[in-house]
């Protein structure tokens, strides 16, 4: 491993897989980003690296926004999630949008060390105890990706539908006709894979989903 880009927003974490990595691995340049958007800045400059260790909570980033957006934007580059928020959903989550591996940050040096290494050997690392799912859990997982595919103007309709506001009240507060929010509304249903407002307010309950506020 000759490369490799930690991306957190806590200089101490950042201290600490600096540590790790340059022990474990001799002769490995190291660069460090402090939001996604350096992180990108640093991969064009720089270009190929072996591996990145994102955080998932960056502050410029959403969810797994972050992760998307350097999966899209470097798809030959394995990102790897290091973070201390480990239940089960979180972990399947981030390996279905793309993370090469999920590596919890209360592992012992050596088992961080291990994991990378089974990465770059190809396969994709993930916490014993998290790789077997409930359906439940699978569930939810799925309704997360099918919210992660709504543009911001839908999710920020699809939590005033699940607030109980009608269309007319929608467009009010938006400030947009009715016929946008129709249009969003047919969007988001399509999106969930759901047939009525009442289905989808149901299906986002489950993950308890909370709307963008819209400032008004």
């Amino acid at each position: 491993m000759e490369r490799v880009l930690i991306a957190d927003d806590h200089p101490l974490v950042r201290d600490g897989l600096r540590t790790v990595i340059s022990v474990a691995f001799d002769q490995c340049e190291l660069f460090e980003a402090s939001s996604i958007a350096e992180a990108t800045a640093i991969i064009r400059r720089e270009g190929d690296f072996d591996l990145v260790l994102l955080d998932l909570n960056m502050p410029d980033a959403e969810g797994f926004s972050g992760l998307v957006a350097l999966r899209d934007g470097f798809p030959s580059i394995p990102v790897v999630i290091v973070s201390g928020a480990i239940e089960s959903g979180v972990v399947s989550a981030a390996i279905a949008n793309g993370a090469a591996g999920f590596i919890p940050k209360s592992l012992k040096r050596s088992a961080i060390v291990a994991a990378i290494q089974q990465i770059l050997a190809g396969d994709v690392y993930t916490p014993d105890e998290f790789r077997s799912l409930s359906e439940g859990d699978m569930e939810a997982d799925d309704i997360r990706r099918r919210i992660d595919t709504l543009t911001p103007q839908q999710r920020v309709v699809l939590g005033l539908v699940v607030a109980g506001k009608l269309n007319k009240q929608i467009a009010f507060e938006l400030d947009v006709s009715m016929t946008t929010v129709k249009a969003h509304v047919s969007a988001i249903l399509a999106k969930l894979n759901v047939y009525s407002r009442t289905q989808a307010v149901i299906l986002t309950n489950k993950v308890r989903f909370i709307g963008r506020t819209t400032g008004h």
